[in-house]
């Protein structure tokens, strides 16, 4: 029956005795959904929303940039990702806005090869996307602001971190990125959702990444959690500070940008969510905590 195959496995907070490995985990046919309660400072106030991360492997074009249809077709040119999209709704006033973070990184070392971010609200409509090739990173904007629109070379740096890409790297998929205690000077590429958001040229920041000893205990509206604590420290901005799941498959349980935005878990399932497009079928956001919006 249509219901029994496309139900939601849906994740506990409880680890099993033994973690299984990436390729068990994740390439079951299914994606990981997860949603979240998001607090974001815009115009000076706060407003509440929901955003959602939904991770999942697929194969990927080393020279189109693009979700394969066929991987056996060109096997030397196909690679298999791991997908993180990371859309991010919430109202101000009278207008609301419609956002999307796109990272694909290549899941055998997690290493970014593109991010592409849209920015949608009343006033207009940006999108940005980044290329990663050996030897420069490639971005062009197409910006509904004066002046913003164009392309934007970047020679690659050997210790260089793209941020939007450690919502995965930072989960410690294939074990961690530091050791308890641990810190690391990055070259970092800024969010393009904080770019765009607080208007900032796309540029190189050296940034100071740490793990903090120990675990904590958080509760989120998922529930309470054993967690991971990493912090990212950036000249003249509040720190970025990422609560990732102790337990199999360490979840982000908790995102905090200083009092400019907030993450907060509400729920997870692994569901095949491209097939979940009929009628009834926003029935399955209950299993992540969230509500169908209003329209």
């Amino acid at each position: 029956m249509r219901l029994s195959a496309l139900a939601a496995v849906c994740l506990t907070a409880a680890a099993s005795s033994a973690a299984p490995t990436f390729e068990q985990h994740w390439q079951d046919g299914q994606a990981e959904i997860s949603g979240y309660r998001l607090t974001v400072n815009r115009y000076g106030e706060p407003r509440l929303g929901q955003a959602v991360m939904i991770y999942v492997t697929e194969p990927f074009s080393t020279s189109q940039f693009v979700k394969v249809d066929d991987a056996a077709a060109a096997p030397g040119d196909t690679f298999e990702a791991l997908k993180l999209n990371l859309i991010r709704d919430f109202q101000t006033g009278v207008y609301d806005y419609n956002t999307m973070v796109s990272v694909f990184t290549r899941s055998a070392d997690f290493s970014p090869v593109k991010i592409t971010c849209s920015v949608a609200e009343w006033c207009g409509h940006v999108f940005e996307e980044m290329r990663f090739h050996a030897d420069r990173i490639e971005t062009r904007i197409a910006s509904y602001f004066q002046g913003e629109s164009g392309e934007i070379p970047l020679d690659p740096r050997p210790d260089a971190v793209a941020e939007d890409a450690l919502f995965i790297q930072l989960r410690g998929l294939r074990g961690p990125r530091l050791q308890p205690g641990e810190t690391e000077m990055i070259s970092l590429i800024e969010s393009a959702f904080l770019r765009r958001l607080h208007h900032r040229a796309l540029h190189w920041e050296e940034a100071l990444l740490t793990r903090r000893e120990g675990t904590a205990r958080i509760e989120v509206p998922a529930g309470e959690f054993d967690v991971t604590v990493y912090e990212l420290s950036v000249p003249d901005q509040p720190p970025r500070t990422y609560f990732v799941e102790e337990a199999y498959p360490h979840r982000i349980i908790r995102y905090e940008f200083g009092q400019s935005e907030t993450l907060e878990l509400t729920g997870t399932a692994r569901m095949p969510y491209w097939e979940m497009n009929g009628a009834g079928d926003e029935s399955h956001l209950e299993a992540v905590g969230l509500q169908p919006l209003p329209r």
